[in-house]
Formats: structure tokens, C-alpha cells, sequence
């Protein structure tokens, strides 16, 4: 038992709890480099992108983790943006707002869309259409991407930024002593409080993003079949 802990008998519990917390951040985290990855993966077969597939640098930190991430999400939302200009220049402006008007029908804006794929990526299928009216015709799927590099750029420059995404292999001792530092164990307090704030931001941004990235994949597979 450490020195401080007779002082502060809450510790040993707080030393679990940041643990847990710790476990919970690399969940999201790892989950969002996997769905990041489907989305890579639709866009370079269905849009004709050369996007790079991200990994979990395991030995980095985790604002290193959540720049990986960002960089990705930021190079995926500048080749929609080069689509939705297309569709801008190519569509008359009464069919472009449709594709922004969330009452239309997706049936009818993926018909829009159809109109003038062929020209923007040299063929037409329809699951090229479902992807652009997903991902480029829908203001909901942006904000959430918007969200989710957001808050993984508040994590990355908190508390939290500079802790080892590895450290959970250390035994418990080695983990607070990884996550705080030269930080008195007296804040571990102060530590879990941290975690709590971001993981609450980080969850729902999170489950989102991948309910929103399921849609867009979802929609490419019903026009497939």
C-alpha cells in the first residue's frame, strides 16, 4: 500500500476507478479507428477515393491516437467536400437543395444523384448515389463527424493527451504512475473527474459517428442486392 494511502484511504478504490475509466477511453478510441476504416473502405470502392487506412499506434499517447483520427477524418471530409461541389456545379439548384432538404425522400435524392454521377466519377451505380446522399447530402452525418474530431481535440489536449494508450498491461500501480506522473496520487480525485467529463463527450460523439457510419453502409448493401 503507498505512503499516502493511510492518509487518504479513498485511493486504492480512485486507483481502480481511473483504470476503468482509462479501459473505457481505449474503447471508444479503438472503435473509432475501426469505423473510421469502414468509412475509408466505402469511399475508396464506392467513390473511387485512395484514402490511407489508419492503426492504433499502441506505443504512442493518446492525443497521439486522436491526431491519427483527426488527420483521417479531416482528408475524408475533403474528398466529400470535392464531390458535393461537383454535385453543386453539375445539378440544377432546385435538385441540389433537395439533396439538403432532410423531408425529401432518400429514394428521390439518391435518384438525383444518379443524374450525374457518371460525370463526377466516370460510372454510375446506385451505391455511389447512397454514399453521396449519406455522406454528402446530409447535414446530420457532417455534424457528426464535425462532433467527433471536436472532442477528440479536447482529449487530446487535456489531462488525458499525454497518457500511453499501452499503460493497461503495467498492473495497477504502473498505470497511475503512467496516467499522473509527477502529479501527487492525492489527485487522483482530480484524475477521474477528467476522464469522467471526456468520456461522457467522448461516448456519445462516438456512438454517433458509428450509428451514422452502419447508415451509410447499410444503404450501400440494400443497393447492392
Amino acid at each position: 500500500m503507498a505512503q499516502s494511502d493511510f492518509l487518504y484511504p479513498e485511493n486504492p478504490r480512485r486507483r481502480q476507478e481511473v483504470n476503468r475509466l482509462h479501459q473505457q477511453l481505449l474503447d471508444c478510441l479503438s472503435d473509432s479507428f475501426q469505423v473510421t476504416n469502414k468509412l475509408t473502405g466505402v469511399l475508396n470502392t464506392h467513390l473511387g477515393c485512395t484514402l490511407a487506412f489508419i492503426e492504433m499506434k499502441r506505443d504512442g499517447t493518446i492525443k497521439e491516437n486522436c491526431d491519427i483520427i483527426i488527420q483521417a477524418v479531416i482528408q475524408i471530409q475533403k474528398e466529400l467536400q470535392k464531390v458535393d461541389e461537383a454535385l453543386k456545379e453539375k445539378l440544377e439548384p432546385t435538385l441540389y437543395r433537395k439533396l439538403q432538404d432532410i423531408k425529401e425522400r432518400e429514394t428521390e435524392k439518391i435518384a438525383i444523384v444518379q443524374k450525374v454521377i457518371s460525370v463526377i466519377l466516370g460510372e454510375a451505380t446506385t451505391a455511389a448515389s447512397a454514399v453521396a446522399v449519406k455522406l454528402v447530402g446530409s447535414n446530420v452525418t457532417t455534424g457528426i463527424i464535425n462532433k467527433l474530431v471536436t472532442v477528440l481535440a479536447h482529449i487530446g489536449t487535456s489531462l488525458l493527451g499525454s497518457i500511453g494508450v499501452a499503460v493497461l498491461g503495467l498492473g495497477i500501480d504502473m498505470i497511475i504512475r503512467a496516467i499522473l506522473g509527477a502529479v501527487e496520487r492525492t489527485q487522483l480525485q482530480a484524475a477521474i473527474k477528467s476522464y469522467e467529463k471526456h468520456l461522457v463527450e467522448f461516448k456519445a460523439a462516438s456512438e454517433r459517428y458509428h450509428h451514422a457510419i452502419t447508415e451509410v453502409t447499410s444503404a450501400v448493401k440494400r443497393q447492392i442486392r
